[in-house]
């Protein structure tokens, strides 16, 4: 049970505890750079040959970094979704054996990328998932079909796979045996090219159904409020914003972009910021027609703009975090990951401030927005073509868990900002394989250990010569008690 992540993020680290090959997955990205989230990863899961309480048992051996970018990004360009798989694929059918290759399922899922493209251009969303899929079954693997999952989905099995990496779920016993430690679950926040996500446990009464979701795993029911929110991910936000920028100023030749920094400016088509879902203009337009953006690195005005992408005030609900959506108050710890982890990551190094609270959020945003593009270019080389973003970017960060989700001055310190869960990159595809194995059957166990053979062999080594050092010091303790005796 595997997933193919499209259009999303992130890897899963191997891991030791594996019996029997499973199955492959592709998980696409934004580009990687120090500060951004990884580009394209082909991901060889592998599951544990049983199940516990009819969950299985994952982990993965291996990734796969290939080139370009989403596949709804291939919209139009008729076989370049399906080429863009084609080095992964093939390094995926070398490390499998060729004795599970008919034996291993593959499943495919879309998201936020091919959701929006799926609501624009219908048949050129179909088209490319016809596409993929075609050249998925010129593979040896077993494949099981391609979907795009809803936004709702996409937030819980980030939840999932937050959780279970964090051994929230199960944890395997020294003795050999699976336990269930008791833990508390964590909440997850994800933020990605298109999309955000907040999903966590909660005893409230979920006032919308359509947040609610029910999940069984391993043997223990769930009840999680989950709410994807569509054109709120980092490149929609940074378009939706240049949109609102050239309504207010009433121009479509040129513009001041106040989330800029001083001392740049930049050139783009009205087509790549209307082209796209989240920007419905009003008034017609040359596509083909520049704008010309100057920066001018003001912070209050950078924000103020960014929190009219936010309706803060409508609520038919007894509390609701923002555009009139339902949500319980905010309990436990979280997770942010993703593209929080990468502005967060940035926030940091660039101001050298702590982010622990929401007062230190705002000083750190405050201090880069007012940074000049040449002080940025000097403390951060290699990076120039993202850097204009990041002002923009943070004062979003800062309005959607401040405003937004209702992080205060007590919840925000339990937000932990992660790439990784117990060593392991965070996505959510490893969830979306999780409740999958829910639906295939365990094969019949041949090995369960705790422990690698050679661990195994240490130990017992080890506790042979701890014995005989016990025992010689126990001889040597009764020889003098007996000398003693004698005298």
């Amino acid at each position: 049970m595997c997933s193919f992540l499209v259009d999303k993020i992130i890897c899963i680290k191997a891991n030791s505890r594996c019996i029997f090959w499973q199955c492959v997955c592709v998980c696409m990205s934004p580009l990687a750079t120090k500060f951004l989230s990884p580009q394209v990863f082909s991901l060889i899961f592998l599951l544990l040959s049983d199940k516990q309480n009819g969950t299985g048992v994952v982990s993965q051996h291996s990734e796969c970094h290939a080139k370009g970018g989403g596949i709804s990004s291939y919209a139009g360009n008729k076989g370049g979704a399906a080429s863009s798989l084609e080095e992964c694929m093939e390094k995926a059918t070398q490390e499998i054996p060729k004795s599970r290759h008919k034996l291993t399922p593959v499943y495919l899922g879309a998201t936020a990328g091919m959701r929006l493209l799926n609501i624009s251009k219908p048949k050129e969303s179909d088209a490319v998932l016809k596409e993929v899929a075609d050249k998925l079954k010129t593979y040896p693997f077993s494949f099981k079909g391609a979907t795009i999952l809803s936004g709702q989905e996409e937030g819980a099995y980030g939840w999932v796979t937050v959780n279970y990496l964090l051994e929230n779920y199960i944890k395997y016993g020294f003795v050999g045996q699976w336990l269930s430690p008791g833990r508390d679950t964590v909440g997850a926040l994800d933020f990605g090219g298109a999309s955000t996500q907040i999903t966590f446990e909660t005893k409230q009464t979920v006032e919308n159904e359509d947040n609610l979701m029910k999940l069984r795993l391993y043997g223990r029911d769930y009840q999680i409020y989950t709410q994807s929110f569509l054109c709120y991910g980092r490149d929609q936000v940074l378009l939706r914003l240049l949109a609102l920028l050239i309504k207010t100023q009433g121009s479509d030749h040129s513009i001041v972009h106040p989330c800029y920094p001083a001392g740049y400016s930049d050139s783009v088509k009205l087509s790549s910021v209307f082209d796209t879902p989240c920007n419905k203009r009003q008034t017609p337009y040359k596509p083909d027609d520049v704008l010309q953006i100057k920066g001018t690195g003001n912070y209050n005005q950078c924000l103020g703009n960014v929190s009219r992408l936010f309706s803060l005030n409508n609520c038919s609900y007894s509390r609701c975090s923002f555009d009139g959506v339902f949500q319980p108050n905010i309990t436990g710890n979280f997770m942010a990951f993703s593209a929080f982890f990468y502005t967060h990551s940035f926030l940091q190094e660039a101001t050298g401030i702590s982010i622990t609270s929401p007062e230190y959020l705002e000083e750190a945003t405050h201090v880069v927005c007012n940074m000049s593009f040449e002080k940025m270019r000097n403390q951060f080389q290699g990076h120039e073509s993202h850097l204009k973003d990041y002002c923009t970017v943070s004062a979003f960060v800062q309005v959607l868990l401040v405003n937004g989700y209702g992080f205060d001055f007590r919840s925000f310190p339990h937000i932990s900002f992660q790439k990784k869960a117990g060593g392991t990159s965070v996505g959510w595809s490893l969830g979306y394989m999780l409740s999958l194995s829910n639906l295939l059957p365990a094969e019949d166990v041949l090995l369960r250990k705790s422990l690698r053979s050679g661990a195994w062999s240490a130990l017992i080594v080890l506790f042979c010569f701890l014995l005989i050092v016990a025992l010689y010091f126990l001889l040597r303790a009764i020889r003098k008690k007996d000398t003693g005796n004698v005298i």
